[in-house]
């Protein structure tokens, strides 16, 4: 029944495409208007002065004279003989060529008919009785006048009401003028499903628990309250961008077998006041009437952000009513047990303390950026449509994407089949995924950037400098490659280390962490005795990273153990939680902390300056390197401690000793026959 339904979708014909008449109404209104407007002034007559009007008259070259009363107008028609005349001829040729036959000729304004008379009378008293006209009277309307009046004033509303239309939405549900207060909520029910199941979503185990509680309460709330448990009210995802909070969420969908609700916050939010409000109660009449349901607000921060904060005394503030109504919905006296609501930010610290509380928001799942464990399970997931070789280790290449989200992984898994592409390959290689990290952590590569020689060697010895310092410190990051390659904006060579998976820091690691960071201005004062401008975006980690120390994390011994981080992030935190002495002290005891940091750094590339002046110099021909040129080069690092792929794979190697181990034991222990064995606990891993 699935695939017979999958056919219909397929093979149905797309509708039409509707014309938009309503651009056509404007254009053709416009143009009528303006074409009227040319056209009556174009048949127009010439206005003349009542002198000529006068002069006319006595020398008798006028046929007809017609007085329109409510306008105060007179039109002046010549007689036939008179249009031969050059003076007029060449005149209303010029001006109305196109009723220069017919007329009227000339229009005349006058203050008050009763003066016209008399004058017109004056005009003609030297004229034979024979040769003298009279005028008639009538009245006209001014058709130009009322099409253009009236149609600019029809023009005006056509355009206030699509204005409000498109505002509205555009048409259908909540798209008329009428209708702008009606929700924007995207419906999924078993008609239009959404595809992504759970089996999408890698490296994010624990937070999947959660959400499928909630799916399977829907699915069969008698497991739950028979124990006496309710269902909670609602989720929220919080998470840093690219963690997957809107992917676990079209999951939900696909996963769930109840009506779904999908908007944005930003969708509450507009220019008329009360709209958000209205928006919110649609919202939730529309879910209520088809519980159970779930309703998905993402970034919701776009209307929750706490009341009171960032906005004018006494002024009416549209966002903080549409919270109120929000809040309301969720935990009021009218709520449906049926409702449950997911929500998505990555700013819960703007986040309204009536909007996080139990009861509204019951659970908080936080989703953080994956360790390797989750990013091989990542990999694993985006590298299953991409043609991959057979030397692609999802593990190798998890362990060199520390700090990396799963949309980074995503996005380096396309750049890898972008490049694989653009060098004709029948299948992505290992080469094509460091490329493509490179790219993703370094910017483009810049080919054709033209750099002097005396910059590249300050360049090959400035990334050299960071190379040796991290090749001999204890707690330093292991080296994966260094170039001088340029890339990006302004990068003209880069070092990439391996970080450890690892939460917590000694003082000792971050002092090594600092050095490294020096090693490259170090490197340059020890072999030209001058700096450069390179170590810029150096000196900013190593900056932040000294005042962090003394001012965050307690690690200096004047200070003592004193943070002065405030995790609240108040919006009305204008002064400094401590004096100025304070301050002074704190600048103090960071720049003995940096200087210390670049004097031990310093004496290390001196001792070690031959083999700074030997990485330098390969690097200057190869202009890539990595570890095991360094170990070619100066030897084996002396702190060889595991990097994280090493590590990983260790562990999983002692997990899987350990399993054989209780293999064994539970055969001797049951002294079973040969061929018997029990099967040992498997480990839900196809790789190892």
């Amino acid at each position: 029944m699935a695939e017979n339904t999958k056919k219909r979708k397929k093979l149905a014909p797309k509708p039409p495409q509707k014309p938009n008449y309503q651009i056509w109404v404007i254009i053709s209104l416009v143009a009528l208007i303006f074409g009227v407007t040319y056209f009556s002034k174009s048949t127009s007559a010439v206005q003349i002065s009542q002198k000529r009007f006068e002069q006319m008259l006595s020398d008798g070259d006028v046929r007809q004279v017609t007085l329109v009363s409510n306008q105060n107008l007179v039109e002046v028609t010549l007689k036939s003989e008179a249009l031969k005349k050059p003076e007029y001829r060449n005149e209303l040729e010029e001006k109305i060529p196109f009723s220069i036959s017919s007329g009227p000729h000339y229009t005349l304004k006058i203050p008050n008919p009763d003066i016209f008379d008399r004058r017109f009378e004056e005009a003609q008293s030297n004229l034979p009785e024979s040769e003298r006209i009279s005028y008639t009277t009538e009245e006209r309307s001014d058709f130009t006048g009322f099409l253009v009046n009236w149609g600019l004033l029809f023009l005006l509303l056509f355009g206030f009401w699509f204005l409000m239309r498109r505002m509205a939405g555009g048409g259908g549900p909540g798209g008329q003028i009428f209708n702008i207060g009606k929700s924007r909520a995207a419906l999924f029910d078993a008609e239009n499903k959404v595809n992504i199941t759970f089996d999408n979503v890698a490296g994010l185990d624990e937070a999947k628990e959660e959400i499928k509680e909630i799916v399977e309460f829907l699915k069969n709330p008698s497991k739950y309250t028979d124990l006496g448990g309710k269902i909670p009210k609602g989720a929220l995802l919080i998470g840093t961008p690219g963690t997957g909070k809107t992917l676990l969420a079209k999951a939900v969908a696909g996963e769930a077998g109840v009506p779904f609700f999908t908007l944005s916050g930003s969708d509450f939010v507009e220019m008329f006041v009360g709209v958000g409000a209205a928006r919110v109660r649609d919202l939730f009449k529309q879910a209520k009437e088809k519980a159970p349901c779930i309703i998905f607000i993402d970034e919701i921060d776009a209307v929750g952000r706490a009341r009171g904060k960032g906005s004018m005394p006494g002024s009416n503030d549209e966002r903080e009513n549409t919270l109120n109504s929000l809040l309301a919905e969720m935990d009021g006296f009218g709520t449906d047990s049926g409702v449950i609501i997911l929500a998505a930010t990555n700013r819960p610290d703007v986040l309204d303390s009536a909007l996080l509380r139990p009861g509204r928001f019951d659970r908080q799942i936080s989703i953080d950026k994956p360790d390797i464990v989750g990013r091989e399970a990542i990999f694993k997931v985006h590298l299953k449509p991409i043609k991959t070789s057979k030397d692609i280790d999802p593990k190798k290449l998890a362990a060199q994407t520390p700090g990396f989200a799963g949309a980074e992984i995503a996005n380096i898994c396309n750049e890898a089949a972008l490049i694989a592409a653009r060098k004709n390959k029948k299948s992505v290689e290992p080469q094509d995924f460091q490329d493509a990290i490179d790219r993703v952590i370094g910017g483009l590569e810049k080919k054709n950037k033209i750099i002097s020689p005396e910059e590249k060697m300050i360049v090959a010895y400035h990334e050299s400098g960071h190379a040796i310092a991290g090749w001999y410190l204890e707690h330093a990051d292991p080296l994966v490659k260094v170039s001088i390659v340029p890339r990006g904006v302004a990068a003209l060579g880069y070092a990439q280390y391996l970080p450890k998976e690892q939460f917590l820091y000694r003082t000792e690691q971050l002092f090594d962490e600092m050095c490294m960071a020096l090693g490259g201005r170090a490197a340059e004062d020890v072999i030209f005795g001058k700096i450069s401008t390179g170590a810029q975006n150096d000196l900013e980690r190593v900056t932040k990273m000294a005042y962090s120390m003394i001012t965050y994390y307690g690690m200096n011994e004047k200070l003592g153990n004193v943070s002065f981080y405030d995790s609240q992030q108040s919006d009305y935190n204008f002064s400094k939680p401590y004096s100025e002495a304070t301050a002074q002290t704190i600048d103090e005891e960071a720049r003995k902390l940096i200087s210390k940091a670049y004097e031990h750094t310093k004496q290390l590339l001196t001792d070690k300056r031959e083999g700074l002046e030997t990485v330098a110099k390969e690097l200057l021909d190869k202009e890539i390197l990595f570890q095991a040129d360094l170990e070619r080069l100066i030897g084996k690092r002396p702190s060889n401690k595991p990097t994280n792929y090493e590590a990983y794979t260790n562990k999983r190697e002692e997990v899987k000793e350990s399993l054989i181990d209780e293999k064994a034991k539970q055969k001797e222990h049951l002294d079973l026959p040969e061929g018997t064995e029990q099967e040992a606990p498997s480990i839900h891993d196809k790789n190892m």
